[in-house]
């Protein structure tokens, strides 16, 4: 197990841990969360022997093996194959020993070398490695190919396939879905969850940590507080925690303010003398509860658009692709189809199959190669890249950014904008060269929610941002009345956002009659497919007739459970509306008979009681429809 018992730490002038204590057992795959700034990576380091405590003790048995993500990658000629196999160090050493014996002639030194060889499952290790790569979203092909070819992104997936590699007892993965797509992170999330040995993750990744995790540190205040079960169900306790802390605080500050009184009022009288003394012992002795700062979490919406043309756009044989030197390079073949208001669709597909470059095409920041792409009439777009942050101007302030789309706008009324993103005071007269990524993110978002668009292409909104401003963004989308498309590896996003999918890849954009977790089980299934291949290539041209037609009775399968669903569905989302609409009513009229002035009115009274109990009644009918929908549309996913 790890023991953390009274640790305390301080890091400069900031004390990051204050006689903290916790405990995780062997096994346990415990997920980080805090603010940031709180010791998550610190502890990691700590962990990892590269940081000690100033007081206190953090133990685990010395015999484990450690195994974390390198935030290095040399660029080295080697192989992404061989610098995966880097990763296990003690087979490195046996190879090492072997070659060693043989080149002295030492029969018996190469016969133990063998059989070490062969306990450390050194013949199945390439094969265990390219899983990995290919779990990891390296092609076949690229599996040969040198370190030193592959980008930043690509070499910090080979850094986490090196340390997956390695045989450990404890594995410490800081954000490791951050440079990884939808398809890898279902692929790694499979992966950890049959790692036999202890996990520690951070992540701002809620789904990704649901999936995962069976214990939730909390690094707050610089205690570490464990709770059991996942990201989610630490959520509903801590919130239920708030509420009692919040009230045993107010209990508290009224039994203080009591004792404080008679402690004012008696100090200096010699006859009431030592039972003011006693109560200033039990004011020094009361614990002292921690006052709950629960500022309401970050929040924002969307303005409502100005227009809403239908349809938004239209794709009439549009090549989407790329000028290079040595000519076009397509990405999506031919592509035929209308984007209509109010949809709100999530784009799937591993990186590197079209995903962005649709968007950018749609967006209009790329020309397509062949075909025309026409806009409704009012069609405002709203288009967040994958590397928006990089479009902000870091010598200028979110003032002067926000101004230099808003001319003639009062500045006050600008700062009551940014405001409502967090940027006041000074920050909003600021430089945002030193903000951080989440911060400019915040920004970024905010410029785009200024020019009221009525279709937002959004590609990886989510990175840089940590949990409580992704929740935000998440309630904000759920909200928005234009169109959307999204691309995310937040699962958790999409489920809230997207009504549908289309799938990108093979050159082409098809829809995926499914929801995420038939996604999920779809690419299992292809992961699984290909491993077999990998290790049975005689047997690929002999099953591959068997594979095409089990995906083509698959897909017929998903159709019709699509038809099926379908008009359920927009049953359900009927109901759903008129229910809110109904509560809504509800709340209303029970503001109105709560409140006294209301029953000097009788008039008003009667017919307030007649309209709830109308009310009342309409709500349960279309309840216990919206269960009878429900349970019909369980029952055929």
């Amino acid at each position: 197990m790890i023991r953390i018992e009274s640790l305390t730490l301080q890091r400069g002038t900031k004390p990051l841990f204050e006689n903290a204590s916790a405990m995780v057992y062997a096994g346990e795959k415990a997920g980080l969360v805090g603010a940031n700034g709180s010791g998550k990576s610190t502890l990691f380091a700590m962990l990892r022997g590269k940081l000690h405590a100033d007081g206190g003790e953090l133990d685990f048995p010395a015999s484990w093996r450690v195994a974390h993500v390198a935030q290095e990658t040399p660029a080295v000629d080697r192989t992404a194959l061989d610098y995966a196999l880097d990763g296990d160090t003690r087979l490195r050493e046996i190879e090492a020993q072997l070659a060693k014996a043989q080149a002295a002639h030492d029969g018996h030194a190469e016969a133990d070398a063998h059989i070490a060889y062969a306990d450390a499952d050194g013949y199945t290790a390439a094969s265990r490695a390219s899983t990995l790569l290919m779990g990891l979203g390296f092609s076949l092909a690229e599996i040969s190919q040198p370190v030193a070819s592959f980008s930043g992104g690509w070499r910090m997936r080979l850094n986490l396939a090196q340390a997956l590699m390695c045989p450990s007892d404890l594995l410490l993965l800081d954000e490791p879905t951050n440079h990884l797509d939808l398809d890898a992170i279902v692929w790694l999330e499979d992966w950890l969850k049959r790692y036999p040995g202890t996990l520690f993750i951070i992540s701002h990744d809620r789904e990704f940590l649901d999936g995962i995790c069976d214990v939730t540190l909390h690094l707050e205040n610089r205690q570490i507080k464990r709770y059991s079960g996942n990201y989610s169900a630490f959520e509903t306790r801590r919130a239920e925690q708030l509420v009692l802390q919040a009230a045993s605080y107010e209990r508290q500050q009224r039994e203080v303010a009591h004792l404080q009184s008679f402690v004012d009022r008696f100090r200096y009288k010699a006859s009431k003398a030592r039972q003011a003394q006693s109560r200033i012992k039990m004011l020094e002795k009361m614990e002292k509860l921690a006052p709950v700062h629960v500022t309401s979490p970050f929040s924002f919406e969307f303005r409502e658009p100005l227009a809403s043309p239908s349809p938004m756009l239209t794709l009439e044989e549009v090549r989407c692709g790329y000028q290079t030197d040595q000519g076009e390079k397509t990405v999506l073949g031919n592509q035929s189809f209308s984007l209509l208001n109010g949809q709100r669709i999530g784009l799937l597909g591993a990186n590197g199959q079209g995903k962005s470059t649709l968007v950018k095409t749609l967006a209009g920041t790329l020309e397509p190669l062949a075909g025309r792409v026409g806009q409704g009439k009012g069609l405002a777009i709203g288009y967040f890249a994958q590397h928006q942050l990089e479009t902000l101007r870091e010598d200028r302030s979110p003032l002067q950014q926000l101004a230099a789309i808003a001319p003639g706008v009062r500045d006050q009324d600008l700062r009551d904008f940014l405001g409502s993103f967090n940027f006041r005071g000074e920050m909003a007269l600021a430089p945002v060269g030193p903000f951080s990524g989440g911060e400019k993110a915040r920004l970024a978002l905010a410029l785009l929610i200024w020019k009221r668009p009525n279709l937002l292409l959004l590609d990886e909104p989510t990175n840089h941002l940590d949990l409580d401003m992704r929740e935000a963004l998440t309630v904000a989308l759920a909200q928005f009345e234009g169109t959307l498309i999204l691309v995310s590896h937040d699962r958790h996003l999409l489920r809230a956002c997207a009504d549908e999918f289309l799938l990108v890849g093979q050159g082409k954009v098809e829809p995926f009659d499914g929801d995420l977790d038939e996604y999920r089980s779809w690419l299992l299934k292809n992961a699984a497919a290909r491993r077999a291949g990998l290790n049975a290539p005689a047997d690929k041209a002999e099953s591959g007739g068997n594979r095409k037609g089990q995906r083509r009775e698959e897909a017929q399968e998903r159709q019709r459970l699509s038809e099926l669903r379908k008009p359920l569905q927009k049953e359900i989302a009927a109901l759903e509306k008129r229910m809110e609409k109904l509560n809504a009513e509800k709340r209303r009229l029970d503001g109105v008979l709560a409140a006294e002035d209301t029953y000097k009115d009788k008039a008003l009274v009667t017919e307030s009681l007649r309209q709830q109990t109308e009310v009342k009644k309409e709500l349960e009918k279309i309840e216990a429809a919206w269960l009878e929908k429900q349970s019909a549309l369980e029952s055929v996913s």
